[in-house]
């Protein structure tokens, strides 16, 4: 899967969302969304943070945190929580709507899309008395890589 190519869009109005509300333009934020605008499926807030240390830029670790919590109260990123004390993020992009495997052994996440899974979805609100705002997926199990290792 690609980066959907309205990345650069999304970037831009997490920028003006946050320039809105009065926050300043500093350099862990500005680094926190390039890396999410790129990203085509959820991150750690670790994986995110050596994606900005691979680049050379010097942002902590406590700034990603930060920067992470404030796209999210804002509406602009999504944590999945995995279990395990594990938490990934991405950007809210409703023309990329996906969902997510991951693998119990290796913590592997893959984002896959059914259009027949939608329908369903929609059913199910319409059949409700919910509006749905997002919904999430998650599929658990054992990866490719893994499965091999457990039944041998």
């Amino acid at each position: 899967m690609t980066a959907p190519v309205s990345s650069r869009d999304w970037a831009e109005a997490a920028r003006r969302v946050l320039r809105g509300q009065g926050h300043r333009a500093g350099a862990a934020r500005a680094a926190v969304i390039e890396v999410l605008s790129q990203a085509d499926c959820c991150l750690t807030a670790q994986e995110i943070w050596d994606a900005i240390r691979g680049r050379g830029e010097a942002v902590g670790i406590a700034s990603v945190y930060r920067t992470l919590d404030l796209l999210q109260e804002r509406g602009l990123v999504q944590k999945i929580e995995l279990g395990a004390g594990r938490a990934h993020y991405e950007a809210i992009r409703p023309e990329a709507h996906h969902h997510h495997l991951v693998c119990d052994e290796c913590g592997r996440v893959d984002a896959f899309e059914d259009d027949a899974l939608e329908t369903t979805l929609q059913r199910v609100e319409r059949e409700s008395d919910y509006v749905v705002a997002r919904h999430d997926v998650l599929l658990r199990g054992t990866c490719d890589d893994c499965r091999p290792a457990l039944s041998g």
